[in-house]
């Protein structure tokens, strides 16, 4: 039975409400009678949707949020009920806020006393295709008043991976387990409960759940108090919330097990998973811990909640998601188990905890104004991962995936169909794909790239300054270059703050002569697609430089060159080495073509020191000959990074060293007993890490009905959970004996996939680019052409399949150009 928030249990009149369906009986208490003289409900035909645009009306605020949940585990439904206290910035007599697919019995609205604002029934109206609802007040709502916004509704737990959706695992014993989890960014908020469900409508939120028993629940906050409702039925109530965006409200329900500890300020951490992998929980204890505490000196400002809980859910489709003080994790990406983890597993688990960590202060105590600034959240926090591990646990030698991070921004960048940092993202479709390559692995190059060329210290310093003064609160780009620079308000500056005008700003810092302006610098980075190629040639003592666009697909011959080249130009902060001194010299190339005084006598230049700038590097004249002498004569000379990036630069080819574990099973695997070992070690493992590596193994199969075999468990989802089953179609789709079943088997569950998944999600995304990018035939090229066609509508809406042909196409031209002088040059060695 669902029961009416507390307060408003006395004062709140039932309503029927136009376009919803009525409720069930058994789950809503009936409300009073109706007042005399209630008008009947107003006709829809009167009345059309009040708004338009995807985005939401900025003149109506939401300030607090009291939520009521009860879900049944047993009949996979929830029910629940929110007051938002709202305040009104302009005359209206309409609320318009987000909603999907919940059932609404019930809305009302109330003046600051919580009395109605009219005797006439809510009119509620319905915009599926934005996923919003109105409520109609026959009264104005008044400039400067705050109201209460009442709603009740209903819905079953989702399917999938998105809202408030279940989740099962299995015991040892073969039982089967249910609990209910949420993950809710970047606009699924509105799946649980209707909300204002935009970053920069921050409010705060006190949550109530209520359950049975044998479960717990978790939400944000630590539980205040407890008490029973009836027939055993317990509510949970939590504590309120501190000020932050609907994205990052999250709640669990489950019969979990947890270990904890405590930080260095009294931070409370717990470790919560399902409870025969409790001893797994031990290692991200100490990370997590070991994390805070980092964090809290780092950026010098404290975690500003009482508890931090981390949960492994077992049905998860990202890697992790920061939600403020219970963030959840796939349990890779949690879970360590001696036994059959290994070094790689733990150092997953260090940089993925590092990352939600980063993400309290970087996207939870400050956030993106609008979803274009993504990066915002997670090229910091990716970039905070290498930052705090490096720090915490050096032994981890994290330093080096930094490197493959920036060779993978700029496998993605030198295509024609990448997209600038900063893009347009207005629907749901199109901010899930911001979720991308470009935000999080180019986004941390480029703060990598700053922050060694501003220097530590004034990087660090910036970014405190930064989430100082935001806290609580919405940036854009801008602000964090102004932050950096310590730009302040012409207020600011007039009153004595210490900060700088802007015109000072832009003269704050001075690298061999040259003043940096830094917003047009990194405007260049963040406002353009694309990567840079610095070609160098040695003159004398001058090194003259020239900079380009680098494409991979289009070769200087080609007459799209010029075309693809246009208006493009960066603010390149240029570092380099010679065998002169140890010195690391900086300089700041804003033109086309520029040049570099060195001395006559130095015998080699080596520009992009350590790979910290996002750049490649083209030595022409003899200067590859330079470097290759250096390399055999005294390779130490250069340090291993700048080794790797030479070696990337030259080939643009990166495989690290496989586990032994996974190469003993993939080598298992080729027989049909090993195989089908494998895959009943795979069905009763407890450790997610295991089975992994053993799913990796069996896909390596060179036969194709046990590769169908595993598309088709991946599918059906029990024995291979669909949060895996994307991962699965990239390993069969790298299989040479896989590459087509793999195509053909998307092709042919195309709508089941996009239906599980979501159109713009990185799982789609990594599916489409993952199973073509084999393809080098001008037969496939059209194959793959013909299947966007005939999904055209929703391939348009996808920048992934303009990718995946750029791919294709950068493919067929390499095999064109090459492959004469490919057999050629393998016929003379067999001879």
């Amino acid at each position: 039975t669902m029961i009416p928030v507390g307060l408003l249990v006395l004062s709140l009149f039932h309503v029927s409400l136009v376009g919803s369906q009525p409720t069930q009986s058994s789950q809503q208490a009936p409300g009073p009678p109706h007042p005399a003289g209630e008008q009947p409900p107003l006709a829809p035909d009167n009345l059309s949707f009040p708004w338009s645009r995807l985005r939401l009306p900025r003149y109506i605020i939401p300030l607090h949020y009291r939520l009521l949940l009860h879900p049944n585990i047993t009949n996979l439904s929830f029910t629940g009920s929110v007051q938002i206290q709202i305040d009104v910035q302009n005359n209206t007599n309409w609320v318009v806020l987000h909603s999907k697919g919940l059932r609404i019995s019930m809305a009302t609205i109330l003046d600051q006393n919580l009395a109605h604002l009219s005797d006439k029934v809510a009119v509620i109206l319905h915009n599926p295709s934005h996923e919003q609802i109105g409520i109609f007040s026959p009264r104005v709502l008044s400039n400067g008043q705050k109201y209460f916004l009442y709603i009740e509704f209903e819905a079953e737990l989702a399917e999938g991976f998105y809202g408030f959706y279940k989740s099962t695992y299995r015991t040892s014993t073969g039982e089967t387990r249910i609990l209910a989890s949420t993950h809710f960014e970047p606009t699924s908020a509105r799946m649980a409960f209707p909300c204002f469900d935009e970053p920069s409508f921050k409010a705060n939120f006190s949550i109530r759940i209520r359950r049975s028993p044998e479960y717990i629940s978790l939400s944000n906050m630590p539980v205040a108090k407890t008490v029973e409702v009836h027939d055993g039925l317990l509510e949970d109530r939590f504590d309120a919330s501190v000020k932050m965006s609907t994205y990052l409200v999250a709640f669990v329900i489950c019969d979990f097990k947890s270990v904890t500890a405590t930080t260095s300020s009294g931070v409370q951490v717990s470790i919560y998973a399902a409870p025969e992998k409790w001893l797994q929980t031990r290692y991200a204890l100490e990370v997590a811990v070991k994390m805070l505490d980092f964090y809290e000196e780092y950026f010098n400002i404290r975690y500003p909640l009482p508890k931090q809980d981390l949960i492994a859910i077992p049905d998860f489709q990202s890697g992790a998601m920061e939600n403020w003080g219970l963030t959840t994790y796939r349990e890779t990406s949690l879970l360590f188990d001696p036994l059959t983890s290994s070094i790689s597993d733990k150092l997953w688990i260090t940089m993925v905890i590092g990352h939600e960590l980063a993400h309290q202060w970087f996207g939870n105590l400050v956030t993106m104004e609008w979803w274009n600034d993504i990066w915002l959240n997670e090229g910091f926090a990716r970039y905070m991962e290498y930052i705090s591990v490096e720090a915490t646990y050096p032994d981890l030698k994290v330093e080096e995936y930094l490197l493959h991070t920036c060779f993978a921004a700029v496998g993605h960048d030198s295509l024609n169909s990448s997209r600038p940092i900063s893009s347009p993202a207005e629907n749901p479709t199109q901010i899930k794909q911001m979720f991308d390559t470009v935000s999080y692995d180019k986004g941390a190059c480029i703060l990598h790239m700053l922050r060694h060329f501003l220097t530590e210290d004034v990087f660090q310093s910036g970014i405190v300054r930064y989430l100082r003064k935001y806290s609580y609160r919405n940036a854009h780009n801008q602000d964090l270059w102004d932050s950096l620079t310590n730009t302040c308000s012409e207020e600011d500056f007039i009153s004595g703050k210490h900060c700088y005008s802007s015109e000072q700003a832009s003269k704050n810092y001075l690298f061999a002569g040259e003043h940096l302006d830094l917003t047009a610098m990194m405007n260049t980075w963040t406002l353009q697609k694309g990567i840079p190629l610095v070609t160098v040639t040695r003159k004398g003592p001058r090194l003259l430089l020239r900079q380009d666009r680098f494409l991979r697909t289009v070769m200087p011959s080609d007459p799209l060159w010029s075309t693809l080249q246009k208006g493009f130009l960066w603010h390149i902060p240029l570092t380099y080495k010679t065998d002169a001194s140890n010195t690391i010299h900086r300089h700041l190339m804003t033109t086309h073509t520029d040049s570099i005084h060195i001395e006559e006598d130095v015998s080699w230049v080596k520009v992009n020191t350590d790979m910290t700038g996002y750049y490649v590097v083209h030595y022409e004249d003899g200067g590859w000959d330079e470097i290759t002498k250096l390399l055999l004569e005294n390779h130490t000379a250069l340090s291993y990074k700048d080794r790797t990036q030479l070696i990337h630069n030259s080939f643009q080819l990166v495989t690290l060293p496989t586990d032994v574990a996974e190469t003993v099973y993939s080598v298992g695997a080729q027989d049909d007993y090993g195989w089908a070992s494998l895959l009943h070690t795979y069905n009763i493992s407890l450790s997610a890490a295991q089975k992994s590596k053993i799913l990796f193994a069996l896909t390596c199969s060179k036969d194709t009905d046990k590769l169908q075999r595993l598309l088709e468990l991946g599918l059906e989802g029990k024995v291979i959970r669909s949060q895996d089953l994307s991962t699965l179609i990239l390993m069969v789709a790298r299989n040479p004996r896989g590459h087509h079943l793999a195509w053909n088997f998307v092709k042919k569950n195309w709508d089941t996939l996009v239906q599980k998944f979501q159109l713009g999600s990185f799982c789609i995304r990594n599916i489409i680019i993952g199973t073509t990018g084999q393809f080098s035939s001008p037969e496939e090229l059209t194959n793959v052409q013909l299947f966007f066609e005939s999904i055209r509508e929703q391939a348009l809406q996808l920048r992934a399949t303009q990718v995946a042909l750029d791919n294709v196409q950068k493919n067929v031209r390499w095999f064109q150009r090459n492959l004469e002088t490919l057999r050629e040059w393998l016929n003379k060695q067999m001879k």
